[in-house]
């Protein structure tokens, strides 16, 4: 569970080391993001040799939160931090080619299946 202005980790190689959440997609007066959500952000620091830039303002995929989230099931997940994954705005391709650490079943079934594919575990 995220709102505005939540610092968010990255979980791939596209050169960001933080985001600044600004916007979450799906209405004006939405005040949280979920696992699986896309959200406008701001890069807060980046690589001087990465795809993105510092102060540019990307689409982004929340694939970790520390708040978790129940499920039908039942059962609750939770991460150890806020991670998100840089996406392409018109594809929703990410715009790494790697994703680091776990990413949780929410993002999958939300459609962003190519970002389920290049994790390594999917929660």
């Amino acid at each position: 569970m995220l709102q505005l202005r939540s610092i968010l980790k990255l979980a791939d190689n596209c050169g960001a080391r933080k985001l600044r959440l600004i916007h979450i997609v799906g209405g004006s007066k939405r005040k949280w993001a979920y696992l699986g959500d896309t959200v406008t952000a701001v890069v807060d620091r980046a690589d001087p040799m990465g795809v993105v830039k510092d102060s540019e303002i990307v689409k982004a995929v929340i694939v970790r939160t520390r708040r978790g989230g129940r499920r039908r099931d039942g059962s609750f997940i939770r991460f150890d931090d806020n991670a998100a994954v840089v996406i392409d705005p018109k594809t929703g391709e990410p715009r790494g080619t790697r994703i680091f650490g776990p990413v949780a079943r929410e993002v999958k079934d939300r459609g962003f299946n190519k970002i389920a594919s290049l994790a390594a575990e999917v929660l």
